[in-house]
């Protein structure tokens, strides 16, 4: 449920209903905007919650089309990503990416 999340982090979740959000139904969901929009606090629950396999592997097939290129680029050079799976569709946030 919502309220087993940093309460930092609550406020990019206000579409939600905090009794309807899991942690495990929707770990990408919490993962995508706690990478996004998280303190070094709240990224530490992060890893401490879902490990660094699930957050390297949420980067790696998901990250292109759901994290913003700067916070994408970021992230995987942070965790050491070198390939990954490139998103056939636009991102997420409707930018552009040169190939």
């Amino acid at each position: 449920m919502l309220g087993d999340l940093p309460s930092g982090l609550r406020p990019y979740f206000q579409e939600y209903d905090s009794l309807s959000l899991d942690l495990d139904r929707d770990a990408n969901l919490i993962i995508q905007r706690t990478l996004e929009h998280g303190s070094w606090e709240e990224v530490r629950w992060l890893f401490g919650v879902y490990g660094g396999s699930q957050i390297l592997t949420f980067v790696q097939e998901r990250g292109e089309r759901l994290l913003s290129r700067v916070t994408f680029n970021y992230w995987r050079k942070l965790l050491g990503i070198h390939r990954w799976r490139r998103s056939p569709f636009p991102t997420a946030k409707g930018e552009v990416w040169d190939r």
